[in-house]
Formats: C-alpha cells, sequence, structure tokens
C-alpha cells in the first residue's frame, strides 16, 4: 500500500518561509504527477502545485506562482514545496497526493493516494 507523510508545516510569521517534503513509501511515484494542495477551515480543498512524473512539467495555481517552488526527487521517493513570501491567508493543512496520470491536474479526482497533511501556520 502506497503511503505518503508530510513534513515540514509549523508556525512562521508572514513573510516567512517555509519547505514541506513528502515521502513516498509502499510504492514508486516517479510514474505518477505529485500534487501538493491544501484545506482552510471551512474551505474546500485545493490544488496549490503539481510536477509531473518526472518534473519536466509543473503547474501552479495563481497564488503560489512566483512564491512557491515544487520539486522531486524520484531517486528518494520525494516531493517538495518550498514557500517563500508567506501569508496568513496560506494558513492551511498542506497535503501531499500521488496522481493517477502522468501530468499534474488541479482536479482532486485525479489523485489516488493522501497523505495525512502537515499544518502551516502563518501568523505574528
Amino acid at each position: 500500500q502506497v503511503q505518503l507523510e508530510e513534513s515540514g508545516g509549523r508556525l512562521v510569521q508572514p513573510g516567512g518561509s517555509l519547505r514541506l517534503s513528502c515521502a513516498v513509501s509502499g510504492g514508486t511515484s516517479s510514474s505518477y504527477a505529485m500534487g501538493w494542495f491544501r484545506q482552510a477551515p471551512g474551505l474546500e480543498r485545493e490544488i496549490v502545485a503539481g510536477i509531473s512524473s518526472y518534473g519536466r512539467r509543473t503547474y501552479y495555481v495563481d497564488f503560489a506562482e512566483g512564491r512557491f517552488t515544487i520539486s522531486r526527487d524520484n531517486a528518494n521517493d520525494t516531493v517538495g514545496l518550498q514557500m517563500n513570501s508567506l501569508k496568513p491567508e496560506d494558513t492551511a493543512v498542506y497535503y501531499c497526493a500521488r496522481s493517477t496520470l502522468d501530468s499534474p491536474t488541479k482536479n482532486l479526482r485525479d489523485y489516488d493516494f493522501w497523505g495525512q497533511g502537515t499544518q502551516v501556520t502563518v501568523s505574528s
């Protein structure tokens, strides 16, 4: 059974940076796109960024463009999300997920394995 585990979430001040990491075990991720999603209280889960199976293509939602960078290390089955210039509205639980496709999409239904999430809180 494929398992994903996120780490790196914590309290950070506005304008600060965080790097989230997602470790995949129990199966390969290299043939599949990976995505980072987030869910704030009372809101639906939404895509943040995605990366294709071998990292050649990336996708960012508007609020992440220019501030966040997704990356992957297939040799170690990890996916990262570097987040800079963080804002209070970035506060959410961040999830990584493995797609059923080799290109990233924003459709949650295209992702079949999910981690438990890591809390990111941006506050002074």
